[in-house]
């Protein structure tokens, strides 16, 4: 079943996690944002925008799970490209979205 049909600036789905409230926030490689989609509506409702293209993964983290931690890559961007993304690769810390994520399943081996 398609959940939801990305737009074109939003390019490539990557890296995915889901908050509390059910919603499924994807990372957009080569679209230099984190989306969250409301699963049940197939609707995107938020977007958060980051200084570089290469957005490759999302996840909740922090004391409550309130910050989101987002991963991109700097592999495939040449020199000049690189020279005009100084953020390729770093990692990013988002604060204030109004919800959060839910801790991680561990599992005994």
């Amino acid at each position: 079943k398609l959940l939801y049909h990305l737009e074109k600036e939003e390019q490539m789905p990557d890296g995915m996690c889901i908050d509390v409230e059910g919603k499924l926030w994807v990372a957009c490689i080569d679209g230099g944002r984190v989306i969250r989609i409301d699963p049940e509506t197939g609707k995107r409702i938020q977007t958060v925008k980051l200084p570089t293209p290469r957005i490759t993964s999302c996840c909740f983290g922090g004391k409550d799970y309130s910050e989101m931690y987002v991963t991109s890559a700097y592999d495939g961007l040449d020199e000049a490209t690189l020279a005009k993304e100084p953020h390729a690769g770093e990692i990013f810390k988002i604060t204030g979205l109004g919800v959060k994520g839910t801790p991680q399943n561990l599992f005994a081996a």
